[in-house]
């Protein structure tokens, strides 16, 4: 199956790396998960960084045609994020956000990963921003992911998608501000 190699390694890759963090998983563990072969593995990739990197790449298009998706099944209701962000909290294997534990765990902020992970954070701003119909410098999308982060960190402590719920609320009070 030579045409899925790459997915297979950037699906094994978020499965082991929201699991069990980036640097506890080697190249050789993906390998073995994934079904990949070594020299497979350094034709799609240049190294576990490349990896890494296109992995939250990935992560970011799919959490942002998510928003995208849910605001829109709701008639336009960006509270609905929250709503959907506390559906993905609720679901088994739950481990966050990828972006998140990606700058958690890797502090440099010239490292490739991290840099990617941030970025994902300014897109989501952007989205954010698209959506509420935002002019630049409104602090409104910043404010909504602020929370949308905070719920997501938080639900990791409290184990429940309770944080959501009450991000939701506070969001609604600056909306109708």
């Amino acid at each position: 199956m030579p045409t899925r190699a790459r997915e297979r390694l950037i699906e094994a890759a978020r499965d082991l790396f929201f699991a069990e963090g980036i640097h506890a998983v080697g190249v050789e563990r993906l390998l073995r998960e994934s079904g990949v072969g070594r020299a497979s593995f350094y034709r799609h990739f240049a190294s576990k960084d490349e990896l890494v990197a296109t992995m939250l790449r990935s992560y970011d298009e799919e959490l942002r045609i998510w928003l995208r998706q849910v605001v829109e099944d709701a008639g336009g209701d960006l509270l609905a994020m929250f709503d959907g962000l506390a559906d993905r909290m609720a679901a088994s294997g739950y481990r966050g956000c990828a972006s998140i534990n990606t700058m958690v765990e890797i502090a440099d902020p010239d490292d490739p990963a991290r840099k990617v992970a941030v970025e994902h954070k300014q897109a989501m701003i952007q989205e954010l921003r698209r959506l509420l119909g935002a002019p630049p410098g409104a602090e409104l999308p910043e404010q909504l992911l602020l929370l949308f982060d905070g719920a997501l960190v938080s639900s990791l402590r409290e184990r429940s998608p309770a944080p959501a719920r009450r991000a939701r609320k506070i969001a609604q009070a600056l909306l109708a501000a």
